[in-house]
């Protein structure tokens, strides 16, 4: 009864209730702590004293944009993909995944300029922590260009419709790769004022 009376005003408990969805949100509240920690011991640490002070490399900023505009070529994908224009949404999509690994190069490139400053990994507890922080989000993006690989996959190999199981995947990847975006935006600020 209970059942019926909630299709009747067009809610259904159960297809409101989508554990994928539940499981990655989970999953991001856990990354985030992780990453709260992290910087927290940075802080706690840096006060301890015997910290080199360097200024960011500025590929790491030039990398901040291109996460952003990856983020947004998501996100126009996606919209494409609701409203059925396929080429666009394909497009798109591809867009996102070349920025993607243009920030991974960028992030390399990154790591290379702080290793010519004399910056190491092993070295000074203020750059071993810039390399394992910004290393450790390079690994989050790596799990985002994985599942891009898979939606990439989707698109281009199975024949283009609208359901709602494809829009709940593109929908996770989306908020996963926006997560990864945000991520960064949020460790580039804090470096910079540290």
């Amino acid at each position: 009864m209970e059942t019926e009376k909630n299709r009747v005003e067009g809610f259904d408990r159960k297809k409101s209730f989508q554990p994928q969805n539940f499981a990655l949100w989970l999953s991001l509240a856990s990354i985030t702590m992780m990453f709260v920690a992290l910087t927290s011991a940075y802080i706690v640490r840096k006060s301890a004293g015997n910290w080199l002070e360097f200024t960011l490399p500025t590929i790491f900023f030039v990398s901040t944009f291109v996460i952003l505009g990856s983020s947004l070529t998501l996100h126009l994908s996606y919209k494409n993909y609701l409203s059925g224009n396929e080429k666009s949404y394909k497009n798109y999509m591809l867009f996102t995944f070349a920025l993607g690994i243009i920030f991974m190069a960028t992030q390399y490139f990154g790591w290379q300029e702080m290793n010519n400053m004399g910056i190491y990994l092993d070295g000074n507890p203020s750059g071993g922590f810039v390399f394992a922080i910004s290393g450790l989000h390079a690994a989050h993006v790596l799990g985002g260009l994985a599942a891009l690989t898979v939606a990439l996959f989707h698109a281009f190999k199975l024949k283009f419709y609208f359901s709602e199981k494809r829009k709940t995947r593109f929908q996770m990847v989306n908020h996963y790769w926006h997560f990864v975006d945000a991520l960064w935006v949020y460790l580039i600020i804090f470096f910079m004022f540290q």
